[in-house]
């Protein structure tokens, strides 16, 4: 670990939007830690290129299909151990973590997840919580174990469902809180962190 600042690597799949607050946090001075790395199953994500116009690294890992997650996360793990990773941060990362990668960086890696765990677990989370009829959903905040999903969590926060939310209109909501309380919770870990 690290001495001065943590330094985290940023895990993302799509546009990037909670590495985008993640780092202007960072920039700012709300979360003190350092974007070492942001790093991507998908060479195409919106939010690579977003970090790369940030100047950050970047670096894509494309998973090969047919191979096991064990071989496919290789390529992930050694980026994080050359740049002496505090903290593994997913944020859109769409890919279920093997046991192997979790047990390598046990108590290292959390996520948010757009609901309230341990309901609607799994990448349909908003459209789940829409179409069960329920009246509140939310935002996670957790540490990653072996399980999908699951793992003690650090915060929730509730965002009600209102009469003719659309899976759009409910994750621009869900995302506006995901994108405040994820730096703030990051600072809490990194305040515990010794």
């Amino acid at each position: 670990m690290s001495g001065g600042k943590k330094r985290l690597a940023i895990l993302i799949s799509g546009t990037g939007t909670n590495m985008t607050a993640i780092i202007e946090a960072a920039e700012s001075g709300v979360l003190d830690a350092e974007a070492a790395v942001v790093i991507s199953d998908n060479p195409n994500a919106k939010g690579l290129a977003r970090a790369v116009k940030m100047g950050y690294e970047t670096i894509a890992c494309p998973y090969a299909k047919g191979l096991p997650r064990e071989e496919n996360e290789k390529a992930v793990i050694k980026a994080i151990k050359e740049r002496d990773i505090d903290w593994i941060v997913l944020a859109g990362f769409m890919r279920v973590l093997s046991p192997s990668f979790v047990k390598e960086f046990r108590g290292r890696i959390v996520n948010i997840h757009p609901a309230l765990l341990p309901a609607f677990p799994g990448a349909r989370a908003i459209r789940d919580a829409i179409e069960a009829g329920a009246e509140v959903t939310g935002v996670t905040i957790h540490i990653v174990d072996e399980l999908v999903d699951h793992g003690p969590i650090i915060a929730q926060r509730e965002v009600p469902i209102l009469p003719g939310d659309t899976e759009e209109t409910l994750a621009m909501r869900i995302h506006e809180t995901e994108h405040e309380l994820y730096p703030r919770m990051l600072q809490e870990l990194i305040n515990e962190d010794v």
